[in-house]
C-alpha cells in the first residue's frame, strides 16, 4: 500500500461504518426479528456478522433458524425505520467533511435500500448534507456494489474522471467495487470488517477512520 498522498478531485464516501455507526441499528434489527421468530438474539459479535454476510450476499442460515425469507423481512424493515434514531455520526466526521469538501468534490454512496430523501434526511439531522455534491442509494442502480454501476453513475455526475476519484468505504465491497470501476480505495476500520479482511482486498490505504483521509489525500492541480 502506497505511503504517498491520493490525489483526487471527487471521494465517493459510503455511509453505514464510515460516516455514521450503525451499529446499534443492526443490533436493534437483530433483536426485534429474533424475536418476533420466537428465537433467542445471538450474542452482539454473531449479531453483526448478518450484515456483513449480506453485503457480500453470503448466506445466513448458520446464523438464523427457520425462514430466512420471513427473517430478512423484519430484519430490514426494523433497520430501516431505525437508522434514523439509531445511527450517529463518527467523532469529528463534520469537521473532517468541511476539510476535505473545501479542496475536493464528496458523494455519498450507500447500499442501503431506501430513497434518496431518507438518507439526505438523516444526513440532515447531524448537519452533513450540505457536503455531498451527490447522493446514490441502492434504489438507484440495477445493481448495488460491488458492481462499479453506482460509481460510474456518481462520477458522471460530478463530471470527472475516473482515475481521479477515490472511494473510501469500511468494506470488502467498497474496494472491489472500486478496483472494478478505476478508482482508488481506501478501507476504514470503524466499521464491521477487520485489517485482515480488507488488507486481503489490497486497498490503496487502510485508515483507522475517515478522520484521517485529509492527511492521505490532496486535490488534483
Amino acid at each position: 500500500m502506497s505511503k504517498a498522498k491520493l490525489r483526487v478531485k471527487g471521494i465517493l464516501l459510503d455511509l453505514d461504518g464510515t460516516i455514521v455507526d450503525s451499529k446499534e441499528a443492526y443490533l436493534e434489527a437483530a433483536k426485534t426479528a429474533f424475536q418476533i421468530l420466537g428465537q433467542k438474539p445471538p450474542e452482539k459479535r454473531t449479531a453483526l456478522e448478518i450484515p456483513k454476510r449480506l453485503e457480500q450476499n453470503l448466506p445466513i442460515n448458520g446464523i438464523v433458524n427457520g425462514s430466512v425469507t420471513d427473517f430478512l423481512n423484519v430484519y430490514l424493515k426494523t433497520y430501516y425505520s431505525v437508522t434514523m434514531e439509531k445511527t450517529k455520526p463518527f467523532p469529528n466526521v463534520q469537521a473532517t467533511l468541511e476539510q476535505l469538501s473545501q479542496k475536493m468534490q464528496l458523494a455519498l454512496i450507500t447500499m442501503r435500500f431506501v430513497p434518496k430523501t431518507q438518507i439526505i434526511m438523516e444526513l440532515e439531522l447531524f448537519s452533513l448534507a450540505k457536503y455531498f455534491s451527490h447522493i446514490i442509494t441502492a434504489l438507484d442502480t440495477h445493481k448495488p456494489k460491488p458492481s462499479p454501476e453506482a460509481l460510474i453513475k456518481t462520477v458522471k455526475a460530478l463530471d470527472v474522471n475516473m482515475c481521479d476519484c477515490v472511494i473510501v468505504g469500511d468494506s470488502v465491497i467498497d474496494v472491489r467495487a472500486g478496483k472494478t470501476a478505476g478508482t482508488k480505495t481506501v478501507a476504514v476500520l470503524s466499521g464491521l470488517f477487520s485489517r485482515a479482511e480488507l488488507a486481503l482486498e489490497h486497498p490503496d490505504l487502510i485508515l483507522n477512520d475517515v478522520t484521517q483521509l485529509p492527511n492521505h489525500v490532496d486535490s488534483v492541480s
